[in-house]
C-alpha cells in the first residue's frame, strides 16, 4: 500500500486543505513531517476538518518555533534537520504525508522537500490559480519526473482563469484529481463534500 505525499507548486497554495480532504475521502492517516511555526499547525487544522473515525493524526519528526523555510526555522531554534531522524509513523491505514511549501524548499544544506519523497509514494501536486501558476505547476511536475517519483495527478485551488488547467494537462499529462473553489469559510461539512466529489478519482491512489 502506497503512501500519499501531497506537495505544491509553492507555498500558501492549499495543500493542508487538499490533504484534510484527500485524508477524508479515503479515511487515511495524517503525517506532516516538518512543521514551522507553532500557531495554526496544519496538524491541528487537518484535525479539525477531518470527520471520519479512522483517521489518526500522526506528531511531526520537527516541529519549529518560527514560520520560515525549515532549514532557518531549525537554525534560529537551535536543531538541524537530519533525514534519517524523519521516520514515517507506522500504520496499517493509508498515509497522507504533507511537505512543507514547495518542492525545492531547503530543510538543511542539503536536502530538500522532494527528498523526503520516496519512489513507492503516490504524490498530489497542489495548484493554484495566480499569474505564474502555469509555469510553477510545469516546472514542478518535471522536477518529479526527472526524479523518477510517481506523481499521480493535480488538485487545483479556486483557479479561475480560462484555459490553465486544460494547458497543464496537455502539457503535464497529469490528470485533474479535483479542483476547490473559492469558498468563504471552509469547515468540516466543506471538507466532506469535496471528499465525496473526488473520491472516485481519488479511491485508486
Amino acid at each position: 500500500m502506497s503512501d500519499i505525499f501531497i506537495t505544491g507548486i509553492g507555498t500558501d497554495v492549499g495543500k493542508t486543505i487538499a490533504a484534510a480532504i484527500v485524508t477524508q475521502a479515503l479515511q487515511a492517516d495524517y503525517w506532516k513531517p516538518i512543521q514551522s511555526g507553532l500557531e495554526e499547525t496544519d496538524k491541528v487544522t487537518v484535525s479539525s476538518l477531518v470527520s471520519n473515525s479512522k483517521t489518526i493524526i500522526h506528531p511531526e519528526s520537527y516541529r519549529l518555533k518560527t514560520p520560515m523555510s525549515p532549514h532557518k526555522a531549525a537554525e534560529i531554534d537551535g536543531v538541524t534537520i537530519e533525514l534519517d531522524k524523519i521516520i514515517r509513523p507506522q500504520t496499517s491505514n493509508k498515509l497522507v504525508v504533507e511537505g512543507a511549501g514547495g518542492l525545492l524548499v531547503p530543510i538543511n544544506d542539503n536536502n530538500t522537500i522532494v527528498d523526503l519523497i520516496t519512489p513507492e509514494d503516490h504524490v498530489v501536486l497542489v495548484s493554484a490559480g495566480y499569474l505564474g501558476s502555469i509555469n510553477h505547476t510545469l516546472m514542478s511536475a518535471e522536477l518529479l519526473k526527472a526524479r523518477g517519483l510517481n506523481c499521480v495527478g493535480i488538485i487545483y485551488n479556486h483557479v479561475d482563469l480560462d484555459g490553465t488547467i486544460e494547458i497543464i494537462e496537455k502539457m503535464s499529462g497529469l490528470p485533474t484529481l479535483g479542483h476547490i473553489n473559492r469558498e468563504d469559510h471552509i469547515d468540516v461539512t466543506v471538507i466532506n463534500n469535496y471528499a465525496l466529489q473526488f473520491q472516485n478519482a481519488l479511491e485508486s491512489l
